[in-house]
């Protein structure tokens, strides 16, 4: 079994489904979980919100935070990740914005911007948020993949961390 389909297995035994928020990677991790069979049931639905007025309109992230904290950042992952997880059934969200190339003066190529929210099942506990950053090498195909199997990888992780 491979990475990713221990991922998928972690899911089914802890009833997790997901819902994506992709900026850089365009889809890839929900397309990376739905090489997997039985996807279908771990994969509510994926936003690709490339654009800032897509993360706006179908995310409802803050054009002030954008401003104040610039598109790669946590914080800006982190209102993806809650506004993806609000329009979703899904009980753990996964949102990702960065850069692959040398397009950003301040900001290197391949550092990526992650955030993860796990829906409790007790309504009293609410949601878990967690983000990281991460740099990754190589052209962008290799960024976008390393960057999706990366997301992918963290579920189990922080989900076990509320456990």
């Amino acid at each position: 079994m491979n990475e990713i389909e221990n991922v998928a297995q972690y899911m089914r035994d802890h009833k997790l489904l997901l819902v994506t928020a992709e900026s850089c990677t365009s889809g890839l991790i929900a397309a990376t979980l739905a090489d997997i069979p039985g996807a279908g049931a771990l994969l509510d639905c994926a936003f690709v919100t490339y654009s800032v007025q897509a993360k706006q309109r179908c995310l409802g992230v803050s054009e002030v935070t954008i401003h104040r904290y610039n598109l790669t950042s946590e914080e800006v992952a982190r209102e993806m990740v809650m506004g993806a997880l609000k329009r979703s059934r899904a009980n753990v969200a996964i949102a990702n914005t960065g850069v692959v190339d040398d397009t950003d003066d301040e900001i290197p190529a391949g550092t990526q911007c992650f955030a993860w929210a796990f829906r409790s099942t007790s309504v009293q506990e609410g949601v878990a948020l967690h983000s990281a950053t991460r740099r990754f090498a190589g052209d962008r195909v290799e960024i976008r993949r390393q960057s999706a199997e990366f997301a992918l990888q963290q579920i189990p992780v922080l989900h076990a961390q509320h456990n």
